[in-house]
């Protein structure tokens, strides 16, 4: 079993709270990513899962049971650094059986534990190379075995792929997803990426200045953000966001044009996703504007139209582009893929 639940948490250092008041369960099983900004309080709080960081107010229970005071190694949980932490004098095979030696585990069980561990990670023909021998991914793929082998209920990733290069990032990333599969444990992985977030989680937190601002799957974080900060950080390229009036059914652009829509409460800023947007003529769409630059990345372009008063508006299209440089045109928008938001930032429709 895996199951965890913060209640209330808060972490204060001092008189700066930086952790305010978490409420999260995660259940059994579940795949759980800590994403946000630098500064955000994402390690901070894997940290107080993990027993790392004390707990200011609120609890944590593992299993329902409580262990907000419990020291770190009675939460049976397993953490995996930014920094692979092996013993450079130790092997493969006696980094990985290192915990469960001291634990005062027999010969025997090590052995089988680590053979095990080393066949789901594909580490059997390295485990007698000292750690000087490896690439960054194998040397993350012992720290991650070290951890397999304590058996523990759930594992805590710290941001694990930060140091390695990004075909090795998309590599390992794929490793951590079979992994997952195979074992079928409760994850907690904190990153600054997205990318990792998207295609790892089952559920994503996304944390803005210590407090939860959405945790949905990632398709409802992608189509259906609680607000602006959601919008712009989930989405690689950003969510484009314009000044718009609504009223009686419809919107109106800044400087543009608009459309009919079903709106439950007013609404200033419209989002939508560059891939959502089709270029037609001038005059046609919603907005018209000026190509300002164009991006080829091959299987897709990326076409930045100067909208004036609207701003800069980025538009996916598929392999490349007839548009031209200075080239003026229309910009028409999917309908049931807009989302509204307030003054405050959030959501309406």
């Amino acid at each position: 079993m895996g199951a965890i639940e913060l209640k209330s948490v808060e972490k204060w250092y001092g008189a700066a709270q930086v952790i305010k008041g978490i409420d999260l369960a995660i259940n059994e099983g579940e795949f759980i990513v800590f994403v946000g900004p630098s500064g955000c309080g994402k390690s901070t709080l894997l940290r107080m899962i993990g027993g790392l960081e004390d707990i200011s107010r609120g609890s944590l229970e593992i299993n329902g049971k409580d262990v907000t005071a419990q020291a770190p190694a009675k939460r049976g949980l397993s953490m995996v650094f930014q920094s692979y932490a092996l013993y450079p004098h130790m092997s493969v095979r006696g980094n990985m059986g290192f915990g469960l030696k001291t634990a005062g585990a027999s010969k025997k069980e090590i052995a089988d534990k680590v053979n095990a561990a080393a066949a789901t990670l594909k580490l059997e023909d390295y485990l007698d190379r000292r750690p000087k021998d490896l690439s960054g991914g194998q040397r993350q793929r012992v720290a991650i075995g070290r951890s397999i082998v304590r058996d523990p209920t759930a594992f805590l990733f710290d941001e694990p792929l930060s140091n390695l290069d990004a075909a090795l990032r998309v590599e390992m990333r794929h490793e951590i997803a079979k992994l997952h599969q195979a074992l079928k444990s409760t994850m907690i992985y904190v990153t600054h990426d997205q990318v990792e977030a998207m295609t790892l989680a089952d559920r994503i937190v996304v944390l803005e200045f210590g407090q939860i601002a959405q945790v949905g799957t990632p398709r409802e974080l992608y189509e259906k953000p609680a607000n602006i900060f959601v919008a712009q950080f989930i989405g690689s390229p950003k969510m484009n966001l314009m000044d718009c009036q609504t009223g009686e059914g419809s919107y109106a652009l800044a400087g543009g044009r608009g459309d009919t829509y079903n709106l439950s409460a007013p609404a200033t800023k419209l989002g939508i996703r560059p891939e959502h947007i089709d270029i037609v003529a001038a005059g046609e769409g919603q907005c018209d504007g000026v190509v300002d630059l164009i991006e080829y990345l091959g299987s897709d372009s990326f076409v930045f139209v100067d909208c004036g008063q609207l701003g800069k508006i980025n538009v996916r299209c598929v392999g490349g582009t007839d548009c031209r440089l200075g080239e003026k045109v229309g910009l028409r928008f999917t309908p049931d893929r807009l989302s509204f938001f307030d003054e405050h930032g959030v959501r309406v429709a």
